[in-house]
């Protein structure tokens, strides 16, 4: 099939490559020339484990541009995948995919094209896409063509998109209109049934012989991409909750969530402990879902609860630093980890950016590493960019606490022995739950974490 991807983000990036590795002929377009340049050349412009090497297998059946009117005329399928950010009162400021459905519909030209969200909107936009389309098209002395509109909400984790797009949990289409459904799923039908030659340096995992297919109604469909991102941050936000607990009567916070995680009405996925999420995702989508709630004059506390939980967790780690070392004022203190997760240089929400501003705004003197996303921070953080360390050995120098905040690998298989006599006051604050603590204590290290 012929298929058309508006914005190379992560979301559009990995959607228009995988299609492209399974045989469809896929042009991917963002208005951004230096992107599409790198795109042509085989780099990838976000990390990505993978993402090259599968730019590589699917590039015979790839091809990038800035034209509308280059990618969409004579498509089956146009997914749209740009930026929906929050707006000020929390909703999705949809000013990018307004833009891209009126480009789409003035180079529709196919006999029927489907066309997707694929981005994160509120529910009821596909209606709004569906008119905003209508409107631009009859505009058009020529008029050629018939279009409907879907929804297929992703569900992919940075770090992991290649894998959750090729053996996803399932696939989820919505539209009013049953041709859309028979359209798309044709399109995924290699995925659902498994049919496709894996890539070379990511086999098809034993258990996965197929993949469900939930084909519902527009709106549905909408709801459920915020719904299970919601629930996911729920998850999160009561482990810390009861982790916050746990350390008030001594329990440890991953025994516990190690006993609740085997219920398998539960499952151990979602229930670690720590600093908090963030991203692009669960922040915005919870906001999205409370602003669409309030349209309709409802609440919804639980998600403000865990979006509540999950900010205070930020707070609790500079509490925790202070209740050790008393006062911050002129305290050197190192981050290990800037990107929001492992795996990743998305530094939206990230976590560590509160807990260095707040001890910033509180005397303290920070250092900030990652092995991936400095370039990424540099650009995006040029106010805390002077904070930067080359090295771990740098960050760790004549440091009174270090602070683990992502939990790379990387930092994970540490020789953490050669460290403990470079720091001023060997404190590890562990934000993850990761670290042996009684190897940290055995190596010298005053170890300290968020629920402990």
């Amino acid at each position: 099939m012929k298929v058309c991807v508006v914005g190379t983000g992560y979301v559009g990036l990995t959607t228009g490559v995988s299609l492209a590795f399974l045989g469809h002929e896929v042009t991917c377009l963002d208005l951004d020339q230096a992107k599409v340049d790198m795109l042509r050349a085989g780099r990838c412009p976000i990390y990505e484990p993978g993402m090259e090497e599968l730019l590589a297998e699917a590039a015979p059946n790839l091809t990038f541009t800035t034209s509308y009117e280059d990618a969409v005329p004579g498509s089956d399928v146009v997914f749209v995948a740009v930026q929906t950010p929050s707006a000020e009162d929390g909703s999705p400021d949809l000013r990018y995919l307004r833009s891209a459905a009126e480009s789409v519909a003035q180079a529709l030209d196919h006999d029927f094209t489907v066309v997707v969200n694929k981005s994160t909107v509120p529910i009821g936009s596909g209606n709004w896409v569906d008119a905003i389309l209508r409107d631009s098209f009859v505009q058009r002395a020529e008029k050629n063509g018939e279009f409907a509109v879907a929804s297929n909400p992703e569900f992919l984790r940075e770090g992991n998109a290649i894998a959750d797009t090729l053996y996803p949990d399932r696939i989820v289409i919505g539209s009013d209109n049953p041709r859309s459904l028979e359209v798309l799923n044709r399109l995924y039908r290699p995925i659902i049934n498994q049919t496709f030659t894996p890539p070379t340096f990511l086999p098809r995992p034993e258990d996965v012989n197929a993949v469900p297919l939930v084909s519902t109604d527009l709106a549905s469909a909408e709801l459920i991409k915020y719904a299970a991102n919601a629930f996911l941050a729920l998850k999160i936000s009561y482990a810390n909750e009861i982790g916050q607990l746990a350390a008030k009567v001594g329990a440890d916070i991953t025994e516990v969530a190690r006993g609740m995680g085997l219920d398998q009405r539960i499952g151990s996925r979602f229930l670690q402990s720590g600093v908090g999420w963030g991203g692009s995702c669960f922040g915005k989508d919870t906001k999205a879902l409370i602003a669409t709630a309030a349209e309709y004059n409802l609440e919804m506390p639980i998600v403000q609860a865990a979006r509540d939980v999950n900010q205070r967790q930020r707070a609790i780690a500079v509490e925790r630093l202070q209740d050790e070392l008393r006062i911050l004022k002129g305290r050197k203190i190192g981050l290990l980890g800037l990107a929001f997760k492992p795996n990743t240089d998305d530094l939206r929400d990230a976590p560590a950016l509160d807990i260095a501003n707040s001890l910033l705004a509180r005397g303290a003197r920070v250092k900030l590493h990652d092995p991936v996303a400095t370039e990424r921070f540099r650009v995006e953080q040029p106010e805390l960019a002077a904070y930067l360390t080359e090295t771990i050995d740098e960050l760790f120098a004549d440091c009174d606490a270090v602070v683990l905040v992502t939990e790379w690998a990387q930092y994970l298989e540490l020789d953490w022995s050669k460290f403990v006599g470079l720091m001023r006051t060997p404190v590890v604050l562990d934000g993850r739950h990761v670290l042996d603590a009684e190897r940290m204590r055995r190596l010298g290290y005053r170890y300290l974490a968020v629920a402990r």
